[in-house]
C-alpha cells in the first residue's frame, strides 16, 4: 500500500503583502503620510508626504523581497539583544598564556 500524498498549496502559506511590502508597515506609512498631508493643508506638506510615501514604499518592497517576514526577525533580534554572548575573533590575543 502506497503512502498517500497531499499537496500543500502555495495559497495557504503565502504571506500577506500589500503593494509588495509588509501589510502593517505599508499601511502605517500611508497613515503617517496622510496625517502629514491633511493636517497641514499646504502644497509643501503634500510634496513631502508624497516623497515620504514613495521612499518608504520602495524600502518596504526591497525589505519584503529579501524576506517577507523581516519585521518579525528584526523585532526578535531586538528582544534577544541582551542575551547575545561575547564573541572573539581569531585575531584576538590573550593577555596571559595558560601552560
Amino acid at each position: 500500500m502506497a503512502l498517500r500524498t497531499i499537496p500543500i498549496r502555495q495559497v495557504g502559506s503565502r504571506i500577506n503583502l500589500v503593494l509588495g511590502g509588509d501589510r502593517e508597515l505599508v499601511l502605517t506609512s500611508l497613515m503617517i503620510c496622510c496625517v502629514l498631508v491633511f493636517s497641514a493643508f499646504e502644497l509643501k506638506a503634500a510634496v513631502v508626504g508624497g516623497i515620504f510615501w514613495v521612499a518608504s514604499l520602495y524600502g518596504l518592497r526591497l525589505m519584503a523581497k529579501k524576506d517577507p517576514q523581516m519585521r518579525f526577525v528584526y523585532l526578535r533580534s531586538l528582544k534577544y539583544e541582551a542575551y547575545y554572548p561575547a564573541q572573539s575573533t581569531p585575531f584576538y590575543e590573550n593577555a596571559r598564556e595558560y601552560k
